[in-house]
């Protein structure tokens, strides 16, 4: 259980948000997260915009990995609502999209990369971890090919 800012009280795996980036990753994302058991399970994908400029992949390809990552994640949480949000920046994306669907704690694997390509991105773990407005779970990467 875990005390909120207000003072109440929730449990930390009520509504679990799930950010997903393609299919493979949905799969061994939600399957990282399925021993802990959450009561419920939102999956988000986020889709990169950008401002005065082209977006990094058309509409209609965006929501076709948005699809194929939620239809994965149903395959280890079979009643997990879908989120599809649009944004600049992936980690204020998120934490609107806790809001919008009430989520009690943020699940998510982190990302290969080195310590260079992490700072040029701007490193999403660490905003993750130090800003969110609910608490963070990062799931082991056990088994993990990406």
């Amino acid at each position: 259980m875990t005390t909120t800012s207000d003072g109440s009280r929730k449990e930390l795996l009520t509504n679990v948000l799930l950010p997903v980036a393609h299919e493979d990753d949905a799969l061994a994302t939600a399957r990282a997260l399925e021993p802990y058991d959450p009561d419920h399970v939102t999956a988000l994908h986020v889709v990169e915009t950008t401002q005065g400029a082209p977006d990094k992949t058309p509409v209609e390809q965006s929501r076709t990995v948005a699809a194929e990552s939620y239809d994965a994640v149903r395959t280890v949480f079979p009643d997990a609502d879908e989120h599809t949000a649009y944004g600049q920046d992936i980690a204020e994306t998120i934490f609107d999209a806790v809001e919008a669907v009430d989520a009690t704690a943020i699940a998510y694997r982190p990302r290969d990369g080195n310590r260079i390509l992490r700072f040029l991105s701007g490193d999403l773990t660490i905003t993750l971890v130090t800003d969110a407005p609910v608490p963070v779970v990062a799931l082991p990467r056990r088994g993990s090919r990406d």
